[in-house]
């Protein structure tokens, strides 16, 4: 395999063979099976085991706590013209002044979208029912990927209710229902936000897992952070996102580090919302608002003792939080054994359980 560069030299001399993107969700892969039939990457410490995602009721123990993001997915991306020329919006994030950040991309042809130059202002951009997106201004002063623009005729909600589809990348085989990209811990928002890329982590999961866990005496505090569009090409750093911890979860934190439960969390989306939320004692306190908090190694993490989540490109700055977790040796050895291993990346692809060294199991 040839080199590839990546965050914070994690990635050394691996990259990610083409063939080893999931391409549809484990359900579709076979008969009889269901989106919990993936595999799972266990790692404490440097020491590394290959175990099914039905297995992990018996990787953890009573007490522990898993931390889940209940965002659900919205259907974020829209056909678009600017001018004569075909457009595919991506809507990402609704600013508190009415605003969106959107991602204007170029269709494929595949049925996919390519990156295409943000902007300029005051561009136009005609979207189906007559509604217009006016381009106003970059999201960061950095780049021109994103832009905050504004809609003029129907709101946003209906364009994306009646017109809108998920958001689908060049790895995938074929479109998906937005029930493909929603978790067993999605719940739907009244006033139409929710996250424009489902938080994966949680894809595996099933009712029946679930079950199994509080069965045994496994505990779930939700959280809520609103993902926003990745940048595909670019790996840019997460920008900021909206959360909620809210207080009853704040509080099951507390209780299971006082008595000796470790807390998990399920998706980085779900550690960017529960570390916003921690002060520099370590104590989660109910919190709402907008987060820019990037878990790095040299912040660290207050809270989250583990995390489970997919696998990640290398140059996906999502690797930084994993060796806030678990450290870059760790992290170094998972990626190299799970490229050996085969296993599948992105949203549909196989699950890694980081825990520290020397963690019990059940």
């Amino acid at each position: 395999m040839s080199p590839a560069a990546g965050v914070g030299g994690v990635a050394g001399a691996w990259q990610v063979p083409e063939e080893l993107s999931a391409r549809v969700p484990a359900e579709q892969r076979g008969p009889g099976l269901d989106r919990g039939a993936v595999r799972l990457l266990v790692s404490r410490g440097t020491a590394v085991s290959h175990h099914g995602f039905g297995e992990l009721p018996g990787l953890l123990r009573a007490g522990d706590v898993l931390v889940v993001n209940t965002s659900s997915t919205r259907a974020a991306a829209v056909n678009g013209r600017i001018g004569h020329a075909r457009v595919v919006v991506h809507f990402s994030t609704r600013g508190d002044d009415g605003r969106w950040a959107v991602e204007v991309r170029e269709p494929d042809g595949r049925g996919t979208t390519r990156a295409r130059a943000g902007g300029p202002a005051q561009t136009k951009v005609w979207l189906p029912g007559g509604t217009r997106l006016v381009l106003e201004e970059p999201l960061d002063g950095g780049g021109e990927r994103l832009w905050w623009a504004r809609a003029v005729g129907a709101s946003v909600a209906r364009v994306l209710r009646e017109h809108g589809r998920p958001i689908r990348y060049a790895y995938t085989e074929r479109d998906q229902p937005l029930s493909a990209y929603q978790t067993v811990f999605a719940l739907p928002s009244p006033d139409g936000t929710g996250s424009a890329e489902m938080p994966s982590a949680a894809r595996p999961f099933t009712a029946r897992l679930v079950a199994e866990l509080v069965s045994r005496g496994v505990w779930f505090a939700p959280v809520r952070l609103d993902t926003g569009v990745a940048s595909a090409e670019a790996h840019e750093p997460p920008y900021p996102e909206r959360f909620a911890v809210p207080e009853a979860s704040a509080r099951l934190l507390g209780a299971a580090r006082a008595g000796g439960g470790r807390v998990i969390a399920v998706g980085t989306t779900a550690v960017r919302a529960v570390e916003s939320a921690a002060g520099p004692d370590g104590v989660v306190r109910a919190a709402a608002g907008w987060t820019d908090l990037v878990v790095t190694p040299g912040r660290g993490v207050r809270v989250v003792d583990g995390l489970l989540t997919g696998l990640h490109e290398p140059e996906a700055s999502h690797l930084l939080m994993l060796q806030a977790v678990a450290g870059e040796a760790a992290v170094r050895r998972a990626y190299a054994e799970a490229v050996r291993g085969r296993y599948l990346w992105h949203e549909f692809g196989d699950a890694h359980l980081l825990l520290p060294e020397g963690f019990a199991y059940a």
